[in-house]
């Protein structure tokens, strides 16, 4: 890949080794000078700054074009949002729910993906159906061993199978599992779902930006994302893809001026909604962060591919585990389909917070969640960072 990692495009390298892209991350620098750019231009111009960056021409256009390059698909069914939760929170509330509908989601979702299913069996006469933990494969790697029951986080597609009823009318699930990295199969389950009439929507706050996304491929109803994880963009973005005939029967939740054909024509009260993505852009965006966001999706993403974006973080992660000690560690490695960005290594000898604080006192950065110590390098992620990094879990 073609990118320049040095700490003039990633600044948090005179300060950490960070490796906990699945978390919070750190901004790509020109990401933040795009940001900045805009709430100068408000500081200096008002309103000007408004008709600068709104339109077809700037900003929105920016975003959704590359997107749907990074995406495959058409920048119209782009729309851009604050969050994950938002936009799922937006499809969830829409749906045409009939009585007796069926979500079927997984038990240990990421709460942007289940409370905007559960508030919709509180309003609707809709029932929740959750997948449980299941053991899944893993390599046959000489430091693959079982993964303990208490540590399951991931499900089984036979189960998926036994659940679907008549009465299925989404599967909402996570491309990848936020806590063992667990990456779905989405060309199968997609398939799948086509085959039974079932929308799938998919959460992909976890591989967008590390892992090839392709809705179209996956045949997704919807994809929502945060643009803060692996997409190093500012906190308080987010982008949703939406297939055109899933979008057309999505009512309305949220609705003001943006999302209507007469633009600033304001006093014109038809009902004249985009048909687009902009659809469920219902009001004033952040043009600030999502300048941020539009830089990194065609200026840091736009200079490779996703298949390089993927396959390099594969072998730093494949470099941590050649070197990790077996006797403190033991790593979760998923089958090729399965695996993700996310490394997630089950501590032996001390918890998983204890493991992420001595690190940190080290300056390198990876994240605890329930039990794991999850290690997450990016594009932007060297061998010598990697090495540090084992170097000092193996101290632990």
């Amino acid at each position: 890949m073609n990118i320049d990692r040095s700490a003039t495009s990633f600044p948090i390298k005179n300060n950490f080794n960070f490796l906990a892209h699945c978390s919070i991350s750190h901004l790509y620098s020109p990401a933040a000078a795009a940001s900045n750019h805009v709430l100068e231009r408000q500081v200096q111009a008002g309103r000007q700054s408004i008709f600068e960056f709104a339109g077809d021409a700037n900003i929105g256009l920016k975003f959704k074009k590359g997107f749907g390059a990074m995406m495959k698909t058409s920048a119209d069914n782009i729309t851009m949002t604050t969050n994950t939760s938002e936009a799922i929170s937006m499809i969830a509330n829409g749906y045409p729910w009939q009585p007796g509908d069926q979500i079927l989601s997984y038990t240990h979702e990421y709460p942007a993906n289940h409370y905007p299913w559960v508030v919709q069996t509180q309003r609707h006469d809709v029932e929740l159906v959750l997948l449980s933990d299941a053991a899944f494969p893993q390599t046959d790697h000489a430091k693959a061993a079982e993964v303990p029951e208490s540590f399951a986080r991931g499900w089984c597609f036979d189960q998926l199978i036994s659940k679907v009823t008549d009465r299925t009318r989404v599967i909402a699930i996570s491309h990848v599992q936020f806590t063992s990295g667990f990456a779905a199969d989405m060309e199968k389950l997609g398939q799948f779902c086509t085959d039974k009439g079932i929308d799938l929507v998919v959460d992909a706050a976890q591989s967008l930006g590390c892992l090839p996304v392709y809705p179209e491929t996956w045949n997704a109803a919807a994809v929502a994302s945060a643009g803060w994880k692996w997409m190093l963009g500012p906190i308080g973005t987010g982008v949703m893809y939406t297939r055109p005939d899933f979008r057309d029967k999505i009512a309305i939740t949220m609705s003001g001026a943006d999302h209507m054909k007469q633009d600033t024509n304001y006093l014109d009260h038809s009902w004249a909604p985009h048909t687009t993505g902009q659809k469920f852009e219902y009001s004033t965006v952040s043009y600030a962060v999502l300048a941020g966001l539009a830089t990194s999706v065609t200026e840091l993403f736009g200079q490779t591919t996703m298949e390089a974006v993927r396959d390099h973080n594969f072998a730093l992660q494949d470099l941590l585990v050649e070197h990790l000690d077996a006797t403190r560690y033991q790593p979760v490695l998923h089958v090729p389909k399965h695996r993700s960005g996310i490394l997630a290594l089950i501590p032996l000898t001390q918890s998983d917070k204890q493991v992420c604080a001595a690190l940190e006192k080290e300056n390198i950065i990876v994240t605890p969640r329930d039990g794991y110590v999850r290690v997450a390098p990016h594009l932007c992620s060297t061998e010598d960072e990697v090495m540090q990094a084992v170097e000092a879990l193996n101290r632990v």
